[in-house]
């Protein structure tokens, strides 16, 4: 992934969540009681006035029952489910604070779901437990550099070729770091929901 690809989703990300909210009958509190986002913060991403980052994205999505990719997925298309996601119609979305970037490669609503992320060197993205709640299983598949995963207090530490599967039930959530200085990290994540 050495381009930059389609334009940022931001926009289409703050109409989605907004209206993922709506579709609940939530209302901002709500969600930010879920989440364990602020109010102030949904707002702001809302009226596109501020740009989530991966673990903010996590939190939102995890509440509304959904995975990142799937949410990224709905903001980038409202036409329903295809069959083939076009590796240019794959919607792409850049992390702002880490530049990790995160490719939904299935069509939206295919099991399971695969992603492709691109981690910079040095960056650590986490999620809470809440973004994992809703799936039966998730595994990571490294296709370039290392990736440490960190389960809890466990870390797991994968190379090229390696793959994990991994512990949904560590109330402490997962994080993503890639340990090299110089070079990006590739892998790919299958999810499953129950």
């Amino acid at each position: 992934m050495s381009t930059d690809g389609p334009a940022p989703l931001d926009a289409l990300l703050a109409q989605r969540i907004k209206r993922e909210r709506d579709a609940r009958g939530w209302s901002i509190a709500d969600l930010a009681a879920a989440s364990g986002v602020s109010r102030a913060m949904i707002s702001k991403v809302e009226r596109g006035e501020a740009s989530p980052t991966a673990a903010l994205l996590g939190r939102l999505s995890g509440a509304l029952h959904l995975t990142v990719s799937a949410l990224l997925a709905r903001a980038e298309s409202d036409a329903g489910p295809s069959r083939i996601a076009r590796a240019d119609a794959q919607p792409l979305w850049i992390d702002p604070a880490t530049r990790y970037r995160r490719r939904a490669v299935s069509p939206p609503g295919a099991e399971p779901e695969l992603v492709e992320v691109e981690l910079p060197p040095g960056a650590r993205v986490a999620y809470p437990a809440a973004s994992f709640a809703f799936l039966r299983g998730q595994v990571a598949w490294v296709l370039e550099g290392r990736l440490a995963v960190e389960e809890g207090v466990a870390e797991a530490m994968l190379h090229a070729g390696d793959c994990l599967a991994f512990d949904l039930d560590t109330p402490k959530g997962h994080a993503f770091r890639n340990p090299s200085r110089s070079k990006p990290c590739r892998y790919v994540v299958a999810l499953s929901r129950r």
